[in-house]
């Protein structure tokens, strides 16, 4: 028999819903472009979101129609998330850090009807507007005495938009499976390929997201998603914020800006941001130089790349603690997160420290195991390491128009790429991605177990680590290093270093020093671009 409850579909409309009855006061904080500090309610929100959606209706998208955004996190970005899936269109949210060969490949590929785009991409669309075959318009997200001059055809002023439509809206009816957002991958092998969120997914996740062993949100939090709502939709914060009334201070442009961000997280009081190590290291090198501090800030999550323990101690000493989150574009993008348990308080700090830079414990929900080359499953037992495989409601099961790129294997398995070991609390230790496993002697080597322990010197702003040809081994480590600044560190002191803190073999035989080293489009270290940069390296 079925059990006797009502069939109430989960949609992303539900949380707008609620949050426009419930949580109505709760404040949304925005810099943009043209206002330092925009402040309105949720209900001031959806009251302009509705309005969005009569705007929307009257252009004629119709459902599953894929309306792409490039734009930073502020209201006006979060406006869209909302009036577009919850009339049944799809948000398509772009980054804009791509190359912009990627950027026209994307919205093509998508097959975009409209564009909504933050004023400083207008030179981006303006230099590929006759390359995109399925655009028909564009809106510029200002004001009208902030709009500029564009040579895009079809183009309008946000504000002028929306505002002669009235602020009542027929919501349809949707199923919980509709499309609701997509968010394409970096593209860091081949072109990014369509992830493709549903309505129900995405309520799931933001649920999962708020739980006390997560991120453990409530109506009392005031968070500051520096992780940008065009990368898997700000780590899932745009919803679970609503769901639960946070109140939410978007940063926009100035996501990496230091000063910028401690006068947001004081003035607003927030407690509890996301973002990846790069933003962690420009906060923590402007309190530092400024004097200043943020207390009121008292967690935040870091993702996107491994978080080196050196950083975690510094966010220590200004009373911040960090929690690791791991997850992918393809899962949402939740699927652990580290916090500690009970019995840990009784550990020693060494014990404390080996789990706190750990990717995190498996959510409710992600279903995770560990395989050796030929699949065969590996014990929980910490050690064991092997190819990570992942399934659960939030997670793709295919790349949108790549039918003949299945992402999952024949028991219905996502392969992340990732390698690693879960232990028996199911905590996960990700050991490095396929691609960058360092294969010397016939023995693995993890370059982010050698990056983070090189992290550990005091005269080391940021260290990766890639494979390069040798000889005798096939492979051996090489370590890329900036110095901190004002720090002249001398290479084999660095290497000496990582002595004790990794095995022996392991220890890279050289070191070299450079001005920077390149990220992708979503902050991580771009391995693939190193490898290229020191293709002709030998020892």
């Amino acid at each position: 028999m079925n059990g006797l409850m009502m069939d109430s579909p989960l949609t992303i409309t539900s949380i707008m819903e609620h949050a426009d009855r419930i949580h109505g006061a709760s404040e949304i904080v925005s810099f943009t472009m043209d206002n330092p500090q925009h402040r309105y309610t949720y209900r001031d929100s959806f009251k302009r979101i509705r309005q969005l959606a009569n705007a929307l209706d009257e252009v004629g998208f119709k459902k599953g129609d894929r309306i792409a955004t490039l734009a930073w996190n502020d209201y006006r970005h979060f406006e869209l998330y909302y009036a577009i899936s919850c009339s049944g269109q799809i948000c398509h949210t772009i980054n804009p850090r791509l190359f912009p060969e990627q950027v026209d490949f994307i919205i093509n590929h998508a097959e975009d009807k409209w564009v909504f785009t933050d004023i400083m991409f207008l030179p981006l669309l303006e230099a590929l507007q006759d390359k995109l075959v399925t655009v028909e318009g564009f809106v510029v997200l200002t004001s009208e005495a902030n709009m500029p001059d564009t040579t895009l055809k079809n183009v309008h002023c946000y504000e002028t938009f929306i505002s002669d439509h009235k602020d009542t809206f027929d919501w349809p009816d949707l199923d919980e499976n509709t499309a609701s957002s997509m968010c394409y991958t970096s593209g860091t092998t081949g072109n990014p390929k369509g992830v493709v969120y549903s309505h129900r997914s995405t309520v799931l996740h933001s649920i999962v997201g708020s739980l006390p062993d997560n991120m453990n949100l409530s109506g009392n939090d005031a968070i500051l998603p520096i992780v940008p709502m065009f990368h898997v939709n700000a780590w899932g914060t745009s919803y679970s914020g609503p769901m639960v009334g946070c109140k939410l201070v978007f940063p926009g442009p100035k996501m990496a800006d230091g000063e910028t961000l401690t006068r947001l997280i004081n003035e607003e009081k927030v407690n509890y941001s996301l973002g990846v190590p790069t933003v962690w290291l420009a906060l923590v090198d402007y309190l530092k130089s400024a004097g200043e501090t943020v207390d009121t800030l008292e967690n935040v999550v870091v993702g996107g790349s491994a978080c080196p323990l050196s950083l975690m101690k510094e966010m220590d000493k200004f009373g911040i603690t960090m929690h690791v989150g791991w997850g992918m574009t393809e899962m949402s993008p939740l699927g652990s997160y580290n916090r500690p348990m009970a019995w840990m308080q009784e550990c020693s700090e060494e014990e404390k420290d080996a789990y706190r830079v750990r990717a995190g414990r498996v959510v409710y929900g992600v279903q995770m195991k560990i395989v050796d080359a030929d699949y065969n499953a590996l014990p929980w037992d910490g050690l064991s390491s092997g190819l990570l495989l992942v399934k659960g409601p939030w997670v793709c099961n295919g790349y949108y128009k790549l039918e003949d790129q299945p992402a999952l294997d024949a028991d219905g398995w996502f392969d992340t790429g990732d390698m690693a070991s879960i232990d028996e609390y199911g905590y996960v230790v990700i050991t490095d991605r396929v691609k960058d496993v360092i294969k010397s002697g016939g023995e693995w080597i993890s370059s982010i177990d050698v990056e983070n322990a090189a992290m550990s010197h005091e005269h080391v702003q940021e260290a990766a680590v890639i494979g390069v040809a040798d000889p005798k081994w096939t492979e051996r480590p090489l370590l890329i290093v900036i110095a901190t600044p004002g720090a002249s560190p001398n290479k084999d002191d660095i290497l000496s270093s990582l002595e004790g803190k990794i095995a022996k073999w392991w220890i890279p035989g050289d070191c070299v020093f450079v001005d920077e080293i390149p990220h992708t489009a979503t902050g991580k270290i771009s391995k693939k671009d190193l490898r290229e940069q020191f293709k002709d390296y030998s020892y």
